[in-house]
């Protein structure tokens, strides 16, 4: 499975955002896990592009694990350059920059999206019917609609040389255009942030297998009938019967027939009767 579903190459001599990182503004008594660098800027063009081009400043300044987190982006982007916008300061917008990445490279974006729903379900009292679950490959859906999306990008060096990868999310939590959906006016954004930090360390600990596991377990699109677009304008139906360990999702058709669906060929996945 290919892990970056966009790939930024990275531009030698490019200037840095002009934008300073400041403190968080959180609640007074919120720490930090000790394992992260929180940094915040009040507005940015996205803060995915931010941090590939910070990678290359070094560790001392942007080590293993920086996160920078905005109260509004101008040019946030999803999967295939789909616009990510929201109101300033109504929303959850982060990028964590990972320099030392354990494991399968495509358990990252795996983790976060994990580590976000599990966080939103212990900040939200719903209904039984209105359960926070994954699609795959790593949006998380609020009552069968999506309130938050994961995208990852490289970071390269002059030669092409992998250095570090960047994860953005953006969750919905007090916004949300007409077909999504959002958390509420009572989660904080920056306690949602803590929480999914700490569940992502959990996550991070576990060995690949028991992970893998646990995110199938969690994921509503296993059983269910899907169409999958791909970018050659073809699309597979069938019902989404495992995902395998390197993230490609297997799926059944009506003839019996299996396919493997890599993250990187999806133009769109939709569940259909």
């Amino acid at each position: 499975m290919r892990i970056f579903l966009s790939t930024s190459v990275y531009v030698y001599g490019m200037d840095l955002p002009d934008a300073t990182p400041e403190a968080l503004r959180a609640p007074k008594n919120m720490q930090w896990p000790t394992s992260w660098t929180v940094r915040h800027v009040a507005e940015t063009g996205s803060t995915n592009l931010d941090l590939v081009r910070y990678c290359s400043v070094g560790a001392a300044t942007w080590p293993d694990k920086s996160i920078l987190v905005a109260d509004h982006q101008t040019a946030g982007r999803g999967r295939l350059d789909r616009t990510w916008d929201a109101t300033a300061g109504a929303n959850l917008l982060a990028s964590v920059l990972f320099r030392e990445p354990k494991g399968h490279l495509h358990q990252l974006t795996q983790r976060i999206g994990l580590a976000i729903a599990l966080a939103a379900r212990e900040l939200t009292v719903r209904s039984p019917l209105e359960q926070i679950t994954l699609k795959w490959p790593n949006d998380v859906l609020y009552a069968g609609r999506k309130v938050a999306g994961v995208l990852a990008q490289a970071c390269l060096d002059a030669n092409n040389n992998l250095i570090g990868v960047v994860v953005g999310f953006g969750v919905n939590v007090r916004w949300c255009p007409e077909d999504a959906a959002r958390l509420g006016d009572d989660v904080n954004p920056h306690e949602l942030l803590h929480r999914i930090l700490t569940e992502y360390d959990t996550l991070a600990a576990l060995s690949d297998e028991a992970f893998h596991d646990l995110y199938k377990a969690n994921l509503s699109t296993l059983s269910s009938r899907v169409r999958v677009d791909l970018p050659t304008g073809e699309s597979v139906t069938g019902t989404a019967v495992d995902v395998a360990p390197d993230g490609e999702l297997k799926i059944v058709d009506a003839c019996a027939l299996t396919h493997l669906i890599n993250a990187g060929d999806v133009v769109h996945l939709r569940v259909v009767n």
